[in-house]
């Protein structure tokens, strides 16, 4: 120690920080060196502590490594567009690698609980993502590799949502295709040609939601806030269900609702009653007729999950934030007005989109499912979202449902 103190190298806060004029660079391959600029020389163990280190990984997704015009290596960061000498791996050396899950919570955004991911070997299905919550996690997808695909009713709006996304990072893999939850005929014809493309499916994520809709009927003579929030979702799974277990260990995420705890799917003689949840117009009332679609997300995704996690998928369901801005709320005029009111006070569209994220690739959570998440954190849904016998009764009612307006189809 006193010969540092000589040289003047233990002035420092830590044994890791460096001496005035010394330099941390790495090589090509990731190996740590240290350069002397006073001394003009460089060795590969450190000046305090005699350590040598490298680089962990590969560089984090989005950066490339290029030489200058003198031949000095440089990193470039495409995605935020600079430029710097130093290799960001250099935060990561094998001595700091902590395997430790970060801890998230309302405020975070899904851009960061994907930094420093690489989901190039990922293809990820969103509905609705042409919009709100839905864009913000197909962008965030997007910009970290995977291969996105929006599954929209409006191709027009999906592919001005392609154009952002792609004005954002040129080499984003992400496309529009048609599919509209209200027409079980769509998702049939969706499946399909998805299923033409010989690709595999890591992630579905069924976000797709309407609110606050005047009573309507579908082509397919149901209630459409139930068969768009619901129905529709429940049979894209179970054309996809093959590609899912094919594509083994895959995760569904299905956008739920903290209202689902206002309400209940039960008629008087306890049973889940196709005519509570698709009713008849003198019945309808629009936030329960949202509410009860809600309830159905969650019993869905822990009755998928009870059924496929043995084949290896897995399936939770997430609540991405109250009274959030986006389009759900377009058609009653005031709840767009008391929407506009909370703006300020809520979550922004990215971090709505975190727990949807983080529920789709947290490493703590393979082969786990079943679930229901708020902020990122695992919470108790309803009593009745918990029962084990109304989603076994409400899947076997989505069933029937889809084989008859199958049966219809055909029979036309």
């Amino acid at each position: 120690m006193a010969a540092l103190k000589y040289a003047g190298m233990d002035d420092t806060d830590s044994d890791d920080e460096l001496p005035p004029g010394w330099e941390e660079r790495s090589t090509k391959d990731g190996w740590v060196y240290y350069a002397n600029h006073e001394e003009m020389k460089t060795q590969w163990e450190h000046p305090k502590t005699g350590k040598k280190k490298r680089c962990a990984g590969d560089l984090p997704y989005g950066w490339e490594q290029e030489t200058d015009e003198k031949g000095q290596t440089v990193y470039v960061d495409h995605i935020n567009k600079r430029r710097t000498y130093f290799d960001p791996r250099q935060a990561f050396t094998v001595e700091d690698v902590v395997v430790k899950p970060k801890r998230y919570d309302g405020n975070t955004a899904a851009l960061e609980i994907l930094q420093g991911r690489d989901l190039s070997d990922k293809v990820v299905v969103i509905t609705g993502g042409n919009s709100g919550i839905g864009f913000e996690t197909a962008r965030s997808f997007a910009l970290h590799g995977a291969r996105v695909i929006l599954a929209c009713r409006n191709l027009s709006r999906a592919n001005k949502a392609v154009s952002l996304i792609q004005e954002e990072w040129h080499k984003a893999r992400v496309e529009a295709m048609m599919c509209n939850l209200a027409s079980l005929r769509s998702v049939r014809e969706f499946a399909e040609s998805f299923k033409a493309k010989k690709l595999p499916l890591h992630i579905l994520v069924c976000n797709a939601a309407v609110c606050t809709q005047p009573w309507n009927l579908t082509e397919d003579g149901l209630e459409s806030t139930f068969q768009i929030c619901h129905l529709g979702h429940f049979l894209l799974v179970q054309c996809l269900q093959e590609v899912l277990r094919r594509s083994a260990p895959a995760r569904v995420v299905v956008v739920s609702s903290e209202s689902h705890r206002f309400t209940d799917l039960l008629d008087a003689c306890g049973k889940v009653d196709l005519g509570v949840l698709s009713p008849p117009r003198k019945d309808y009332w629009s936030m329960l007729a949202y509410n009860r679609a809600k309830l159905c997300n969650i019993l869905f995704s822990n009755e998928l999950n009870r059924r496929l996690s043995p084949r290896g998928v897995t399936s939770n369901a997430v609540h991405p934030g109250n009274m959030m801005y986006t389009s759900i709320h377009r058609s009653w005029w005031l709840m767009t007005f008391l929407f506009t009111l909370a703006r300020p006070f809520t979550k922004s569209m990215q971090q709505g989109a975190a727990t949807t994220v983080y529920c789709a690739v947290a490493p703590e959570l393979d082969g786990l499912g079943g679930m229901y998440f708020n902020n990122c954190f695992r919470c108790q849904p309803s009593n009745q979202a918990q029962d084990q016998s109304s989603a076994a009764s409400l899947w076997e009612l989505s069933e029937r449902l889809v084989a008859e307006r199958s049966a219809g189809i055909q029979a036309l």
